[in-house]
């Protein structure tokens, strides 16, 4: 008799057990497209054996737990990845801005009409012809008007690529109220998995996926390290400046938020200066200080040369006016000299009404070499060092192409193995649910035959 009931008790443990694992399938299949979730197994395990009269006896089957499966190593590499990934894509993106404010398409610089180098070229050969004709009203207007052109483009160019740094500085400031909210999104999944967790460590897979989603959503904005706090919750880690530990999170308690000034990052408690390794505010902001900033000093010294050696040439006694303003020394501030028209432009210092020295002066610096050894802002000449300062964004911005490139096929390597440990495959549950229904429908024909057996023996047995 005990026999029998200890039959039907463990079939009844079998049933719980059996459907509880077709439910984790049933979830694993519902989650197969959230790229957020870990697939989920369920762990048996046998509840203990008695001694009886019989000998030893099972307790029966039961669910011991649901376990997550997911490699810890891929996880980690997978989130540096991500941060590399934001870093290289938010260069990538400012130098594409940049080549726009530019005004030039990198690869036909020399064959535009629409940039400053062109604008250069129409100055100098703009004098040319004034030197050939020094006394022709429209050969002035001509000139006044090339010049205004390129002194416009260089305003153009600068105010462009400020604002290119200002969208920079707006964006790492967006990145930084996001790393903000991810912090304190994970420091309260932190405090839910503790507590969850006290006596079931492992137990709160749904709140880990959700806080998995969130550091890899965190490592996009700036590269971190994941430290155990114990009790199933973490503490993030970044480094400072001088490449010492800063804690940003201590499992529940967001240290200090992370502050953006302008110029540089700051965070933990107290506020250290950061130094990001990788993520897009990295990327924005090496972007920034590097190859944006490098054009514009390019172009201030480009601009600074242009003004100094046609005033040079343009006035060479000092004492008849100069061709642009001599506080135009940088592509934001070139202008024209405010008292010059095309009837007191001039065609030579002082000359005759056919001399045109001041005019072939000019147009000689378009092949006139400089050297920085003599003093001057390069070394070359004019439309040389345009191109060279043209070609190094190009440089920049092809670097960057094949570096989020490259990035973007290492990134999705990593996530392909790291799927094949947590991601959900259709075929392989689709055979752990039929597995899972033909041990719940043989736990329940052993319960049917144990019932009819108990049925025989209370209701039958001796009539």
């Amino acid at each position: 008799m005990s026999g029998l009931f200890a039959s039907l008790n463990s079939s009844v443990k079998a049933l719980n057990a059996h459907s509880r694992a077709i439910e984790t399938t049933g979830k694993n299949l519902a989650n197969v497209n959230n790229s957020a979730y870990a697939r989920q197994r369920v762990i048996y395990g046998d509840r203990g054996t008695v001694q009886t009269p019989h000998g030893a006896q099972s307790l029966g089957l039961e669910v011991l737990a649901v376990q997550q499966l997911r490699d810890a190593l891929i996880d980690r590499q997978y989130q540096r990845e991500l941060s590399l990934s934001g870093s290289y894509t938010a260069e990538q993106s400012a130098y594409q801005r940049a080549q726009a404010a530019l005004g030039e398409t990198i690869d036909r610089a020399s064959d535009t009409d629409t940039g400053i180098g062109a604008a250069m070229d129409d100055l100098f050969s703009a004098f040319q012809s004034l030197a050939s004709r020094p006394t022709d009203a429209g050969e002035r207007a001509s000139l006044l008007q090339k010049a205004s052109i390129l002194t416009d483009r260089f305003q153009l160019a600068d105010t462009r690529l400020a604002q290119v740094q200002s969208d920079l500085n707006a964006q790492v400031a967006t990145d930084v109220s996001d790393v903000n909210r991810l912090l304190q999104t994970i420091s309260e999944l932190n405090t839910q998995i503790g507590r969850f967790e006290i006596t079931q460590p492992g137990s709160a897979v749904d709140l880990r996926d959700q806080r998995q989603a969130r550091i890899e959503e965190l490592a996009g904005k700036i590269n971190f390290n994941v430290v155990d706090g114990g009790n199933g919750q973490i503490n993030l880690v970044v480094k400072d400046s001088t490449s010492a530990d800063v804690v940003l999170l201590d499992r529940g308690v967001v240290t200090g938020p992370v502050t953006f000034d302008g110029v540089a990052l700051s965070g933990g408690s107290p506020a250290a200066v950061l130094a990001p390794a990788s993520g897009s505010i990295q990327g924005a902001l090496a972007a920034r200080d590097g190859a944006v900033q490098t054009l514009r000093d390019d172009l201030d010294r480009l601009a600074s040369q242009i003004v100094t050696t046609v005033n040079d040439a343009y006035n060479p006694t000092g004492l008849t006016g100069n061709f642009f303003t001599a506080t135009g020394l940088t592509a934001g501030t070139i202008a024209l000299d405010p008292a010059l028209n095309a009837t007191n432009l001039k065609a030579s210092d002082g000359g005759a009404a056919g001399d045109n020295s001041v005019a072939l002066a000019v147009a000689a610096l378009a092949s006139q070499k400089f050297t920085l050894a003599g003093g001057d802002a390069f070394d070359g000449t004019f439309g040389g060092f345009y191109s060279q300062t043209v070609a190094s964004l190009g440089q920049a911005l092809a670097g960057a192409n094949a570096r989020a490139e490259d990035q973007l096929a290492i990134t999705e390597l990593v996530r392909g193995q790291r799927d094949s440990v947590s991601g959900v495959s259709l075929d392989e549950e689709l055979a752990d649910l039929t597995r899972f229904q033909r041990a719940f429908q043989a736990s329940s024909r052993v319960f049917s035959i144990v019932d009819n057996l108990l049925d025989e023996v209370v209701n039958r047995l001796g009539r």
